[in-house]
């Protein structure tokens, strides 16, 4: 007669596939919208950067006060430095009326007995200075600068961008602490029906004399790795899907953000574990506080 074997069940372990999809697929759509967010960012400070503020300076200034004075606006701390290495674009009254002419069209040369053009500098303004106030407050310091004419730039399309991006921040922000709780809810619950078969479980070893902390230890262990591991897993699709995307819709590269990429992927499988640990913890005391005719 044959024995029938019956398949022993180790402590702390569960049903492993079905978990790390759930956990997966969850922080799958933390991450993308994580994404979203991040290229949201990058594609609002390439609009901020293509803000210029430009310098008139006086006229018949000799070439060293101009040199002065572009050696005094390159030190300042709110002259973005762009990738090409251009921080500050000096016109000439010449070079602006040959700019004028292939724009126009019309030499004003032919009627006029001087350049009305004035020298002047143009440059960015970094992110972080680019709220109203601060602007206004640089237009002013350069203003009182010697030598300076007039400081000009584009003051409505400024207060514009900061008006919608308060209006998309706010937006954005209320939809990730959403998709938050949907996703600790998702976690937690998954967690919960996946410890629901270990019940009986943990009751014979607590019939057994097993401590709480030995009978937590294993399912703790488990849960931190598989949250981690699943973090890992969302991460590598979403940088898969980045990489072919790259192949195939253009621009796409400008909208990288490398540091803040790590920083997403890192956020990721740390919450995945500390999720999983959390819920596994919760459901772990619920168990061992609960008396046998709960248990059924």
């Amino acid at each position: 007669m044959a024995k029938l074997q019956r398949k022993k069940t180790k402590l702390g372990s569960y049903k492993f596939a079905s978990v790390l999809f759930s956990i997966t697929l969850s922080l799958l759509m933390m991450g993308l919208f994580g994404v979203i967010v991040i290229q949201a960012k990058k594609l609002t400070s390439l609009i901020r950067e293509n803000i210029e503020i430009q310098v008139f300076l006086n006229k018949d200034l000799g070439q060293s006060s101009i040199d002065r004075l572009l050696e005094q606006m390159d030190s300042k701390p709110y002259v973005l430095q762009k990738e090409s290495g251009q921080v500050i674009q000096y016109t000439s009254k010449e070079d602006a009326a040959s700019i004028f002419l292939e724009e126009v069209g019309e030499d004003f040369t032919a009627f006029l007995d001087e350049n009305p053009l004035r020298d002047s500098f143009t440059f960015s303004v970094k992110d972080e200075f680019q709220t109203s106030e601060e602007i206004a407050v640089i237009v002013a310091q350069l203003e009182k600068m010697p030598g300076v004419f007039e400081v000009t730039y584009m003051q409505d399309m400024v207060a514009s961008i900061n008006e919608n991006l308060l209006k998309v921040s706010i937006v954005l922000g209320t939809l990730i602490l959403i998709l938050l709780v949907t996703v600790v809810i998702l976690i937690s619950n998954t967690i919960k029906l996946a410890l629901f078969s270990q019940r009986f479980l943990i009751r014979s070893m607590q019939l057994v004399g097993a401590t709480k902390g030995f009978i937590r230890r294993p399912f703790l262990w488990r849960s931190f790795l598989y949250g981690a591991l699943a973090g890992i897993i969302a991460s590598s699709i979403i940088f898969t899907l980045l990489e072919y995307g790259k192949n195939f819709i253009e621009g796409l590269q400008l909208l990288y953000d490398t540091e803040l990429l790590i920083m997403l992927f890192g956020g990721l499988i740390l919450l995945g574990a500390l999720m999983s640990w959390l819920s596994t913890y919760r459901s772990i005391n619920k168990y061992l506080n609960m008396s046998l005719d709960e248990l059924y």
